[in-house]
Formats: structure tokens, C-alpha cells, sequence
């Protein structure tokens, strides 16, 4: 891991397009402003363990009960059972 000291205003480069500066520091919390392409995704750390929980969630195989598989199947061909219809 590196370990560096930065001040307000300045900041760290990582790789050629992400730049991650110190807006501020206050009451032991530091504001960071984070420059990244769009296709680069930043979350906080608590942010992404729940993304990473919600995502090993839905990957799951689940059974769903057979009285709402019988409600899935009665339902009219290009329903979405909100009372819309499919274009």
C-alpha cells in the first residue's frame, strides 16, 4: 500500500485518467474530489459491499412458490402486471 501526505488543494494521479484531490479537512473527515472516465465506476467502500452483496444475491437460484408462478402465467401475453401494456 502507499501511504502519502497531502494537503487541501493537492491531489494523487492514478494511471493517466484517474486524479483523486483533497477538496478539504474537517472535524477528522476528509473531503476527496475524484476525477474518472465515465466507464470507470467509483463507490464508497460501504456503497460497493453492498452492490457486491445485492449482486451475489440476485445471482442466486432462487424457487419461486407455485402459487405465484400460476399469477406469472395467467397473465395476458405482453402484460406487465402494472396495469401497462408493452409497446
Amino acid at each position: 500500500m502507499l501511504v502519502l501526505s497531502r494537503r487541501r488543494g493537492e491531489g494523487v494521479t492514478i494511471g493517466p485518467d484517474i486524479k483523486v484531490i483533497v477538496l478539504g479537512i474537517k472535524d477528522g473527515q476528509v473531503r476527496l474530489g475524484i476525477e474518472a472516465p465515465h466507464h470507470i465506476e467509483v463507490h464508497r467502500d460501504e456503497v460497493y459491499a453492498r452492490i457486491l452483496r445485492e449482486n451475489r444475491s440476485a445471482a442466486q437460484t432462487g424457487v419461486i412458490p407455485i402459487d405465484a408462478f400460476r399469477r406469472l402465467c395467467e397473465r395476458e401475453p405482453g402484460s406487465r402486471g402494472d396495469g401497462t401494456s408493452r409497446p
